[in-house]
């Protein structure tokens, strides 16, 4: 059965209430039986990690080195891709949504290539004045209009 990859993208480093909104982003997705897509690190991507392997789900975190161990410790597999930034290209091409918690100018360029090739993005805080974003209010409202919209989406299903 084809599984619904759902990217969470945000910061390498976030303050406690950016985290919390990731760790809940991340255990929805769970919860919706989806996998959770991110850069594998720590921020926005290990709070997210964290969230979905308390609620029973699957991560995977696509590394910007060629180190697996550098990847956060709650990852149901760490792939190292030795691409840096570029692959932030590859989470966007590879998820079928993205759910952007906060985040900096790297989230911005995920955000940037979702949109140029038509993934859903939902935006948590920051980023909802962006052209073609649809914005959420909680953590399960995200997760549940990434889920909607991943039916027209072209992502990759594992």
């Amino acid at each position: 059965m084809p599984q619904t990859l759902i990217a969470v993208i945000g910061a390498g480093r976030c303050d406690t209430a950016t985290a919390e909104l990731a760790f809940d982003v991340g255990a929805e997705i769970a919860r919706q039986g989806a996998t959770l897509l991110c850069g594998g690190l720590g921020g926005v991507m290990e709070a997210a990690a964290k969230g979905c392997q308390e609620a029973g789900g699957v991560s995977l975190g696509l590394l910007p080195g060629s180190d697996a161990a550098t990847g956060n410790p709650y990852l149901t597999y760490a792939l190292p891709t030795n691409l840096g930034h570029a692959r932030n290209v590859v989470i966007a091409q590879s998820a079928t949504a993205l759910v952007a918690v906060e985040g900096e100018y790297g989230t911005l360029s995920e955000i940037a290539a979702a949109l140029k090739i038509g993934r859903p993005v939902v935006v948590l805080g920051r980023w909802s004045h962006l052209e073609g974003v649809m914005t959420a209010d909680s953590p399960a409202e995200a997760v549940r209009l990434a889920c909607f919209h991943c039916t027209s989406s072209q992502g990759v299903t594992l």
